[in-house]
């Protein structure tokens, strides 16, 4: 495709939930090379589990295909139009949706479930270890501050504002909190962009990554990544991933 037609693809995409099935072939990321399965993780607790909650549940996806779930499950979701899709793919199978706002607060009665997992969500420690039960665990994937900063560099675009995000800082803020970790790790892999368009969709979807993004602001180095890419030379950026589990002692 031609420089305007992919620009205009990217930023017309339909994009529902967190289904990243529109990027296939495009942008490509080398999950498998991480030393953890973040699915597995919460997988293997799910028959020991009465009640579990999903932060940041997008548009149910990943949640679904944990099926058959404890009788007790709920899920959050922050961005108003993933509500409607999360509840229609979850509510029949027994899942209450749960609407929150940028601050993490969860509105939730305290000591309401035994696990609380989040891939890619933002929380409020206070706010766990108030919902989680007396020995509750808690298990999260997160994307740390380091996360894909060859694409900033790439547009001339400022570092992103939360750059100090990593396994350390979530360490230290939940055991200050008075949480036990029991597991953690940290790792970089390579995400690899092979056209504009999908590049521009990304940050589309991901407006914290480049904040000022615009196809026309940051057109210049658009279009030369455009015309480097067409050479058979993708932009090969490092995603930064870090995983860990804590317990609720008390």
């Amino acid at each position: 495709m031609e420089y305007d037609e992919l620009i205009a693809q990217g930023l017309t995409t339909p994009f529902e939930g967190w289904d990243f099935g529109v990027f296939q072939g495009r942008m490509v990321e080398d999950s498998k090379a991480l030393p953890w399965d973040y699915e597995e993780l919460v997988r293997e607790r799910l028959p020991y589990t009465g009640s579990l909650l999903d932060l940041g549940t997008g548009g149910g996806e990943l949640l679904a295909s944990l099926a058959p779930l404890p009788a007790r499950t709920a899920a959050t979701e922050g961005y108003a139009p993933n509500v409607p899709v999360a509840r229609k793919r979850l509510e029949p199978l027994g899942v209450e949706v749960v609407e929150v706002g940028d601050d993490d607060r969860l509105p939730l009665p305290d000591g309401s479930f035994e696990l609380i997992v989040s891939r890619h969500e933002s929380y409020d420690p206070a706010e766990l270890r108030r919902v989680l039960k007396p020995g509750g665990t808690f298990i999260t994937q997160q994307v740390g501050g380091r996360d894909l900063a060859d694409v900033n560099r790439a547009l001339g675009a400022p570092a992103h504002e939360y750059a100090e995000w990593d396994l350390a800082s979530a360490v230290e803020e939940l055991v200050e909190e008075g949480f036990e970790v029991s597991w953690q790790d940290e790792a970089l892999v390579s995400s690899t962009f092979h056209d504009v368009g999908a590049l521009v969709l990304f940050l589309r979807i991901t407006p914290w990554h480049v904040p000022d993004f615009d196809v026309i602001r940051y057109g210049d180095r658009l279009r030369a990544l455009h015309d480097q890419m067409r050479t058979g030379h993708p932009l090969t950026a490092t995603a930064h991933r870090f995983a860990l589990t804590a317990r609720n002692p008390t």
